[in-house]
C-alpha cells in the first residue's frame, strides 16, 4: 500500500513537470508555487518509500544532494548564468527521483541539456516555421530555458523508477547488475 501511494505521488508530479517545461519554454519563468508543490510531492513520496523500506537512507541522500545542488548552482544564479527557478527546480528533483536513481537523472539531464543547447545555438537544424523563429529569438536574447531539459529528464527518471519498481528491479544498480 505504501509503495502504491509513493508511486501515485510520483505520477502526480509528471504533469506538473510537463507544465513547468512548457511555461519555462514560453515565458522563461518557473513559479515558486510549482517548485514547492513538487517538493511536497517528493517529500511525501520519499516518506512512504522510507517507511516501507525501514530505512531513511534514500531520503537523507536526496536531502544532501538537493542541498548540494542548490549550494553549487547558487553562485551561477548570482552571476546570471542560470535562472533562480532552474536552481530551485534542480534542487527539488532528487526528492522525486530518489537518491538511488540520481544516476539515471544525471545522464538524462546531460543528454537533454546538450540537445537543448544545440537547438538554441543552431536553430537552422530545425524545420521551417515558428519554432525556428522562437529558437532564434532565444539565441538573440541569450537565454536557454534550462527548466525544459530538467523537467524532461525528471519525467523520464520517474517513469524509469516506476517501471523498475513494478517489474521488481528496484533501481538502476539492480537493473545493471541483473543485466550486466
Amino acid at each position: 500500500m505504501l509503495l502504491a501511494a509513493s508511486l501515485l505521488l510520483k505520477i502526480l508530479a509528471i504533469p506538473l513537470f510537463a507544465r513547468i517545461a512548457w511555461l519555462d519554454f514560453v515565458t522563461q519563468k518557473i513559479s515558486n508555487r510549482d517548485v514547492l508543490l513538487l517538493l511536497c510531492l517528493g517529500i511525501g513520496s520519499m516518506q512512504f518509500m522510507s517507511i516501507q523500506a525501514g530505512s531513511w537512507w534514500d531520503m537523507g541522500l536526496s536531502v544532501i544532494v538537493g542541498f548540494a545542488l542548490f549550494v553549487v548552482l547558487f553562485p551561477f544564479w548570482v552571476l546570471r548564468k542560470v535562472g533562480a527557478g532552474d536552481v530551485k527546480l534542480i534542487a527539488v528533483v532528487p526528492f522525486l527521483t530518489g537518491g538511488t536513481d540520481l544516476v539515471v537523472f544525471t545522464f538524462l539531464l546531460l543528454v537533454f541539456s546538450l540537445i537543448t543547447a544545440a537547438v538554441v545555438k543552431y536553430p537552422l537544424m530545425l524545420p521551417e516555421g515558428a519554432f525556428r523563429l522562437y529558437a532564434e529569438h532565444l539565441d538573440r536574447k541569450g537565454v536557454v530555458p534550462f527548466g525544459v531539459p530538467i523537467s524532461i529528464a525528471a519525467i523520464c527518471s520517474i517513469v524509469f523508477h516506476i517501471v523498475s519498481r513494478l517489474t521488481g528491479y528496484g533501481g538502476i544498480e539492480n537493473f545493471l547488475y541483473a543485466n550486466g
